[in-house]
């Protein structure tokens, strides 16, 4: 279930007119206040819908109180409805609790010369947190398994679909970053090392409205699976700066998901597909087959520590020791550099 059919199923217009009046006051001086600090719009979005959600229950299970009057019994209550009636995971849990938490920290900190506040103590992290267990096992893309799902989606004509998957499989990029793909960063000028697509600086995961910007680059090596949608959107007339676009009325505006041709690769090689899986596939593809350094593979990524290189690289030290052993010893290895990547 998604989280707005989670919302939605919670949060009423008749129950959220009745939600007490300082509770809700309270929220919009905090929300006021991530603004203040630069908080990214879709941060704060994700805090009003959850302590929106909070604050109903709030009205349905404790009599409408105070945010500052809630026990800790009441907490605990909250926290077992969420996990056995909502049916959330661990990990939704853990999260409006930290939307909570900070909420309480906002009060202790910034309003604590009030004097309704002045002897406020943040009790909410004194509730113990359901267990943090994966939700789905991480799914391992092979090469055979990208070439079916690209090949596939080529051969039906899914020209942008295709293109996006394929950007994700030669780029190991976030779902939020491919949104921002605009035609131009494919054309020669955006060439790099005779290898990569460099694009412009890209709103990438981090605080703030603007995000942590940054270039990405995608292998030429894709471009087999790219160009088509590029040239299909000439033939269209599509003139929207957004490489992945949608028709609404007689307008193309931006793809806001890609969620859907998750679900047509998982169908095409008959298990579960997600953005990140190819992330991961890209990251073991470079330190494996192309045998990049670690510090490019980070580089690439743009990672701050080149420990993540380990915690997405899916194939095992001893998967490769057929590379290094033979019955004449070590063999020596010839490290990759970016031109490899053609």
């Amino acid at each position: 279930m998604s989280r707005f059919t989670v919302y939605n199923n919670i949060v009423t217009p008749e129950k959220k007119a009745e939600i007490n009046k300082e509770n809700i006051e309270l929220m919009e001086d905090f929300l006021e206040y991530l603004k203040s600090v630069d908080r990214s719009p879709q941060t704060i979005a994700a805090y009003r819908n959850d302590l929106y959600i909070f604050f109903t229950i709030v009205l349905t299970d404790m009599n409408n109180i105070k945010f500052t009057d809630i026990s800790k019994r009441q907490f605990a209550r909250f926290q077992s409805k969420c996990i056995n009636e909502f049916g959330w995971s661990p990990k939704r849990v853990r999260r409006v609790k930290s939307c909570i938490s900070s909420l309480s920290s906002y009060i202790e900190n910034m309003l604590d010369e009030e004097e309704e506040f002045k002897n406020y103590k943040p009790i909410i992290n004194k509730i113990e947190s359901p267990v943090n267990v994966p939700v789905r096992e991480k799914t391992i893309l092979t090469d055979e398994e990208i070439d079916k799902i690209l090949d596939t989606l080529l051969e039906r004509e899914e020209y942008q679909e295709c293109a996006a998957v394929a950007i994700l499989a030669y780029s190991g990029m976030r779902k939020g970053e491919l949104l921002q793909m605009r035609p131009e960063y494919f054309d020669k000028d955006h060439i790099v090392f005779d290898a990569l697509h460099q694009t412009d600086l890209i709103r990438a995961k981090g605080r703030g409205k603007n995000g942590h910007q940054m270039k990405k680059w995608i292998m030429l090596s894709g471009d087999k699976y790219i160009m088509p949608w590029i040239e299909k959107r000439k033939e269209l007339g599509i003139d929207s700066e957004w490489l992945f676009v949608v028709k609404s009325g007689d307008k193309w505006i931006r793809r806001e998901t890609f969620d859907t041709y998750m679900e047509d690769c998982t169908k095409i090689i008959g298990k579960p597909v997600y953005a990140h899986s190819f992330r991961h596939y890209v990251c073991t593809k470079m330190l494996n087959d192309y045998n990049l350094p670690t510090e490019v593979v980070r580089e690439f990524y743009q990672w701050q520590s080149a420990e993540m290189t380990t915690l997405y690289n899916d194939r095992s030290a001893v998967d490769d020791f057929g590379k290094y052993f033979s019955s004449d010893g070590v063999k020596k290895q010839e490290s990759g550099n970016l031109t490899d990547l053609k």
